[in-house]
């Protein structure tokens, strides 16, 4: 059927991989999942102008919300669950809404991704003028992102459609969209693959990008990290080593002074100054590492 979405089609390529030897079909799987990290790249120009839009509206004291069903409802909360322990962000400045509810992140809820009036309530219920919202939809038709994404608009936040359909219903009621044309699924229908996987890296990209903007990275360094376990707290270690270039106990010595903060440690260790005066130039340079340690 030509009005079919693309996430639905029988993609050519694929149509005998039961045939297949095992090394063969996962030669396969692995090639096709290769192609949606294109269809990320095409839309790089789309994705940046994304990120300086939902960075001015974090600035301003607003919050980022996913909206998605089944497996793009997963993804979102996989990545608003990672802001916290990653750039030390409040749990609540990067929010996930599901169809179905939390439940629907382990177990398949029925029905639920049809309920535009659900979608639409959750905006209504979490969403202020000051957010951003990005519905995922692969097929670009599920009724409770699209009633999520013209809730959230009517609330004055600004919306990004994340589909496969320029002219799909979500890319419609939206103020911007990415679209990721990653065509016909190895395995019909199937968006856990192409398009899931695009939508991961995405995401990554996006918050990635965001926290970058907002000064929650310093280089290459998640100077910002939450050390809540060993590793973690090894790793807040090095960093304060490598930033403020001292010796190991010293940086220990530094971070239980900082509260276990990497950003402030590591101005004290390289500007000899108190917690409080560190928190002062970190304050003073709009939490920018960088700029505070001259």
């Amino acid at each position: 059927m030509s009005d079919l979405p693309q996430t639905e089609a029988v993609n050519e390529r694929t149509r005998d991989m039961d045939l297949l030897s095992t090394p063969a079909l996962i030669d396969l799987l692995i090639s096709e999942q290769r192609e949606a990290l294109g269809a990320v790249a095409e839309e790089h120009d789309r994705i940046a102008e994304v990120v300086d839009t939902i960075a001015s509206h974090l600035r301003k004291g607003g919050r980022l919300h996913y909206v998605g069903a089944g497996t793009s409802g997963r993804l979102g909360f996989l990545d608003a669950s990672e802001c916290p322990p990653t750039f030390g962000t409040p749990p609540e400045l990067v929010c996930a809404h599901i169809a179905g509810g939390v439940a629907a992140i382990a177990r398949a809820v029925e029905g639920a991704e049809d309920d535009v009036a659900a979608g639409a309530a959750e905006m209504r219920d979490h969403v202020n003028a000051n957010d951003a919202v990005i519905g995922l939809s692969a097929s670009g038709s599920a009724p409770f992102v699209v009633g999520a994404i013209k809730a959230a608009r009517e609330k004055g936040a600004w919306t990004v459609a994340v589909t496969h359909d320029p002219e799909s219903d979500v890319a419609n009621a939206a103020d911007a969209s990415i679209v990721l044309r990653t065509g016909a699924e190895p395995l019909a229908g199937s968006t856990r693959l192409r398009a899931g996987t695009a939508q991961k890296v995405l995401l990554n990209a996006i918050s990635t990008a965001t926290m970058i903007r907002l000064n929650k990275v310093h280089g290459n360094l998640m100077v910002d990290v939450v050390a809540t376990n060993k590793k973690l707290r090894r790793r807040a270690i090095r960093l304060v080593v490598q930033l403020a270039n001292v010796p190991e106990e010293r940086a220990a010595e530094l971070l239980r002074e900082a509260g276990g903060r990497v950003k402030i440690a590591a101005i004290m260790g390289r500007n000899d100054v108190s917690a409080d005066k560190a928190q002062t130039l970190l304050d003073a340079a709009d939490g920018s590492l960088r700029a505070a340690l001259g």
